[in-house]
């Protein structure tokens, strides 16, 4: 079985490949061997398993269901499609020893997934995940028809989920605002949450992309600019005031200005940041991963905010998080996560947050942007993923960290930092940032600077760097 392997979240392959029934089922029984042998105090025998709209992935959570239900675990099985931190919240409320989403996020259309949630609700850690990929093969598949099962109940998680998310904001407000916004939903499972959660209400949503589409439309459900153009063709003719974008799961996200021009989500997550501080009158500890805008050590700086940064993945921020005295959490690709809920991201409930911030400062979107460059400068960011061979990689992480540049832009390099890749941070707060794949023979080179000209120079300085071993 050595080609099942668990990354930064969970067992991603190409459907009918790796990803088959066959393979399935080894991996959820390793996963209930694990399980069975876990001993967590205030949980129950219990798993939640959810699945995304991909091809078969009703038929791989049903298959799930059934092996659980074999090795006498109670499973509480989705009655349709939902956001995989629904899973979460539903793992966490019911105290079960764990869930399953099916589900490959951002990922290609011809791949599907297994995640793996914990019983805190939220990303089950490489601890976890090493044992079930150790236990893959090991033991017999245990079955338990669905039809015949008495320990499967198949259940609708995601309205709950949805009342859940309006008591963590100012729902009424949002509710009274008049807000006219747009939802991206890239065909995923995000399609129709907003329609429901604000349906009676003064706010006017436009949903795009929401039908299912096991194909995507020919596009990855990632909520990068790459894949905006059609919703920004509807945005140019039809002005919102803003278009909110989730992935396939709908636990990360995106944006559009309310005409279609992209958002960054170093601009969302400092938006964000800044409404909780200033309207919400928020406290606590600030968790970013390193590849995230400096604009936060800014903005934690004149807040008097802890900042703790972290390495690349959730887990990470998710690790944080359950120690508590946390404000807001976040990471580059777009995943935010608030205390109070599951800690776990949330593409929903941050949704509803940037929402909640229109609602309460009553400022056009760009207004708004405008007012955080003025106060802290700005801030351009970009990056740029290239080919390169995992057997080289350590060799070239050693070289940089061993030979730093001496200056970015002109400005002297003061900081190198060497976890979870190599980090080069100058006295201007430009930064430049070389870190592999986990899984691939890719690297990805981050860059920011006070410009877009500028940024593209230190990419072309990393490049640079990667050809020197």
């Amino acid at each position: 079985m050595g080609n099942i392997r668990f990354g930064t979240d969970g067992w991603r392959a190409i459907i009918a490949k790796e990803f088959t029934f066959e393979n399935l089922e080894k991996v959820v029984q390793a996963t209930a061997d694990v399980w069975k042998r876990q001993r967590v105090a205030g949980t129950k025998k219990k798993v939640v398993i959810g699945y995304d709209r991909r091809f078969l992935s009703d038929q791989f959570a049903r298959r799930s269901a059934e092996i659980l239900a074999g090795n006498r675990f109670e499973v509480i099985l989705s009655d349709r499609a939902l956001p995989t931190p629904a899973v979460s919240y539903h793992v966490k409320v019911g105290k079960a020893i764990g869930g399953i989403m099916i589900t490959a996020s951002h990922n290609p259309a011809h791949f599907n997934g297994f995640k793996i949630k914990a019983h805190f609700g939220g990303s089950a850690d490489a601890a976890l995940c090493q044992r079930v990929e150790k236990r893959v093969g090991c033991s017999a598949v245990q079955s338990t028809p669905l039809e015949t099962a008495k320990n499967i109940r198949v259940k609708d998680l995601t309205r709950s989920y949805l009342r859940r998310l309006t008591q963590l904001v100012d729902f009424d407000r949002i509710a009274d605002s008049r807000l006219r916004f747009a939802h991206d939903a890239l065909y995923g499972v995000g399609a129709g949450c907003f329609d429901e959660i604000l349906k009676n209400t003064s706010c006017r949503v436009t949903t795009l992309r929401g039908e299912v589409n096991p194909g995507f439309g020919g596009i990855n459900p990632e909520p990068i600019p790459a894949n905006y153009a059609e919703s920004t063709a509807v945005l140019s003719k039809r002005p919102h005031d803003i278009c909110l974008v989730t992935d396939g799961d709908a636990d990360r996200i995106g944006g559009m200005d309310g005409r279609g021009q992209p958002l960054t989500t170093h601009q969302m997550i400092c938006l964000l940041l800044r409404h909780l501080v200033k309207n919400r009158r928020g406290k606590g500890r600030v968790i970013k991963a390193l590849t995230t805008t400096s604009m936060v050590d800014k903005m934690c700086r004149s807040y008097g905010m802890p900042l703790v940064e972290t390495g690349v993945g959730f887990k990470y921020i998710c690790a944080e998080m359950i120690l508590g005295d946390v404000l807001l959490g976040f990471e580059e690709s777009g995943g935010i996560g608030f205390p109070g809920h599951v800690p776990e991201r949330d593409g929903i409930l941050a949704g509803l947050m940037l929402l909640e911030m229109l609602a309460v400062e009553k400022k056009p979107l760009r207004r708004l942007l405008s007012e955080l460059e003025k106060e802290f400068g700005p801030h351009r960011y970009d990056r740029i993923d290239v080919h390169f061979p995992l057997e080289k990689r350590a060799d070239l992480m050693c070289f940089c960290a061993e030979n730093p540049p001496k200056t970015l832009g002109g400005s002297p390099v003061e900081r190198v930092k060497t976890f979870d890749g190599v980090k080069f941070i100058a006295s201007n707060g430009a930064w430049l940032m070389l870190r592999g794949s986990g899984t691939e023979p890719v690297l990805r080179i981050y860059a920011e600077a006070d410009s877009q000209v500028n940024v593209k120079k230190l990419l072309q300085v990393g490049l640079k760097l990667t050809r020197r071993v």
